[in-house]
């Protein structure tokens, strides 16, 4: 199968932000099993991300206030992209700013390195320029993000959306009509856990991204609306734990998927969803291009 011309050995990506950079996984499960990997997120300059605690526990998933702590693009291709060249598999670069010229540097960078099939543009993040705004709520910074990224990349861009918008139809369309070869959905959903003992946060960021099994049912929900809002590929990802929770996804429109805060307490989780869906599939007599899409509404 493939994505946006990318030769993928199955349809089953780790998720950024949950596998690092790929490497420090490797010696717990097989790179190698993956169809791709996409890495975490990558900035102009390093970042130390938010103060602790990061990371909550909740009833049915997992919130983080991480900051997209990075070693920065520079770092990234000087260290960690030569080492990801022992491994056959896609390596999708996990791109983030809070300024329009912030991707594009990142961006520039990577066209230069070798041993990368795409990147995946974070649009989650607020446009500090204008006031704030998050690029992937608002069509008209989104199409402006896509189109500037689009003009100076030498590879297929995959946007990454956020679920917490009114409409997401609108800024799939927004994104595809930009220039955008594929999407990705959904990101984490912005949520408060609170210490009732305390009267404080969870988290020390205050806020945090909600992700896991929790977020499933309705980031299926914006998978199936973005496929059929749009011709361009879709990756869906929120609270995938299994093979059969990755046969849902393509059922709603997904041509692939990723695995993320499973692999949290499973560091071979997303290998083991590839295995799971093979025999899924194969079970059901058919394969993961076919199964694409084919939700029954009626």
């Amino acid at each position: 199968m493939n994505l946006c011309g990318i030769a993928l050995k199955n349809p089953v990506l780790a998720a950024s932000g949950t596998y690092g950079y790929g490497i420090e996984f490797e010696s717990v499960a097989d790179l190698n099993a993956l169809g791709g990997l996409v890495t975490k997120g990558l900035s102009r300059e390093p970042m130390d991300g938010n103060r602790p605690p990061r990371i909550w526990e909740t009833e049915a998933g997992m919130m983080n206030s991480i900051g997209l702590q990075n070693i920065g693009v520079r770092a990234f291709v000087a260290d960690k992209l030569p080492q990801l060249a022992r491994f056959d598999l896609p390596v999708f670069a996990n791109v983030f700013g809070y300024a329009v010229e912030d991707y594009l540097e990142v961006v520039r960078v990577l066209n230069d390195a070798v041993g990368i099939a795409a990147y995946e543009i974070n649009a989650s993040c607020p446009n500090t320029k204008p006031g704030g705004m998050v690029f992937s709520a608002d069509p008209s910074e989104l199409s402006a993000l896509v189109s500037a990224v689009k003009a100076v990349t030498k590879r297929p861009i995959l946007i990454k959306l956020s679920p917490n918008v009114t409409s997401i139809p609108l800024i799939a369309r927004a994104a595809e009509e930009s220039g955008a070869d594929a999407l990705s959905l959904v990101n984490t959903f912005v949520a408060l856990a609170i210490d009732a003992r305390t009267r404080r946060p969870r988290l020390g960021g205050v806020t945090g991204g909600l992700s896991g099994p929790a977020i499933k049912p309705v980031a299926l929900r914006m998978v199936w609306e973005a496929f059929r809002a749009v011709g361009i590929p879709v990756v869906g990802l929120g609270g995938i734990a299994s093979g059969e929770d990755a046969a849902e996804f393509l059922i709603a429109g997904a041509t692939a998927i990723q695995v993320g805060t499973a692999s949290f307490w499973d560091p071979g989780a997303p290998q083991r969803v590839a295995r799971e869906l093979a025999q899924w599939l194969a079970a059901e007599g058919t394969t993961a291009e076919k199964l694409t899409g084919t939700l029954k509404t009626s």
